[in-house]
């Protein structure tokens, strides 16, 4: 597997030259960020250099589309995303990932119907690319009843949706803090299939009950009480071998950026240490 980061928990950075090269140093060998960004600020050449010279890879690019809302908001942000496919191809990166929030205000059956035709045809423009649409579940028990009418936070529910959407490139994104907040176990991992699973996310939780646990206070990995070890060595079991991103979604802090960057390797460095 790949050791990988986004930017939550890593403070206020200057640059994605910054991330990266950080990322080198602490033993990281993918980042996720926008690489229409990214080529935009340094183009290509300098782009692909900063990359290859620091042996780092795109783990997976930002979804630039809102598919949650209207239709014209929606169609809005198509161009956007075939701009941002556009700069992924060019930069080996062959995953996209967003997320699902469990409710909503609009009515769930009429908000499925149109989500459901929008990322079918937001997966139809990253195919083109050869880009894989990662659909992350959300289990915190608090974001449930945040809007008017629940929609979908558990794994089955996820996968059946992807059925639903008909597209060859669609899988889910697997995050540690939200398998443990919908009370999975990590044996349960074993049941989905390797094609299944597009990209993972891995954070720990304070040792509270899970219907306590909240979105924006999680821990470095290592640090809390999920059995991220497990969690790992079922994805390899299924045969995943690519990205497991740090995503650590936490209140404001003063540590430095350098002393995150510590934090993350060292996390990382005890969940790897018995694979």
């Amino acid at each position: 597997m790949i050791k990988g980061l986004t930017k939550a928990g890593l403070g206020k950075l200057e640059s994605d030259e910054q991330y990266i090269t950080y990322a080198a140093r602490y033993g990281f060998g993918a980042v996720d960020l926008n690489p229409l960004s990214f080529l935009q600020t340094y183009g290509i050449g300098q782009a692909q250099h900063l990359l290859e010279s620091n042996q780092v890879i795109i783990g997976s690019a930002d979804f630039p589309v809102e598919w949650r809302s209207d239709d014209e908001q929606f169609r809005e942000g198509l161009p956007n995303l075939v701009a941002m496919a556009e700069a992924s191809a060019t930069l080996n990166v062959d995953k996209c990932c967003t997320y699902i929030l469990p409710s909503t205000d609009q009515p769930a059956a009429t908000f499925m119907a149109a989500a459901t035709k929008r990322l079918r045809l937001c997966a139809d423009i990253l195919d083109a690319y050869g880009i894989r649409l990662g659909l992350e579940f959300v289990g915190c028990h608090h974001l449930r009843t945040q809007w008017k009418n629940p929609f979908l936070w558990r794994v089955e529910d996820t996968l059946d949706w992807i059925d639903t959407i008909h597209a060859p490139n669609v899988g889910l994104l697997v995050d540690s803090y939200h398998w443990h907040t919908d009370g999975m176990e990590m044996n349960e991992l074993l049941k989905l299939k390797q094609e299944q699973v597009v990209h993972v996310h891995i954070n720990d939780a304070y040792d509270l009950p899970i219907e306590e646990l909240k979105d924006g206070e999680r821990l470095y990995p290592g640090e809390g009480i999920i059995n991220l070890t497990g969690f790992l060595k079922n994805l390899q079991a299924i045969g995943y071998t690519d990205v497991v991103a740090q995503e650590v979604l936490a209140p404001a802090s003063e540590l430095g950026v350098e002393t995150r960057f510590a934090k993350s390797k060292a996390g990382f460095d005890r969940v790897f240490a018995s694979l």
